[in-house]
């Protein structure tokens, strides 16, 4: 997540990055409260058991994470540019 940071501070500006920040921090407080939020379609697309996906507001990216039994974990940040059939999750 900080490359994608580092990105758009670098592309966009401190103002673009800050609120991107701010963005995944939301979206992390709202997956550890509710970990079922996201949807489990890439996880199906992509047969891997338990991925799902949550975007990021403001952002044309989503958080790609498991639900464990006691906390979430995020395995990527995702741009909807890539390519998702050739992202490694595992």
């Amino acid at each position: 997540m900080r490359r994608e940071v580092a990105y758009h501070q670098r592309e966009a500006g401190s103002t673009v990055a800050r609120k991107l920040m701010k963005s995944l921090r939301q979206a992390e407080r709202r997956l550890s409260m509710q970990p079922g939020l996201g949807s489990p379609r890439i996880g199906q697309v992509l047969d891997v058991d338990g991925l799902r996906a949550w975007p990021v507001d403001g952002f044309r990216m989503s958080l790609w994470y498991f639900e464990r039994s006691d906390h979430v974990d995020v395995a990527r940040l995702v741009a909807h540019r890539q390519d998702r059939e050739r992202i490694d999750v595992e």
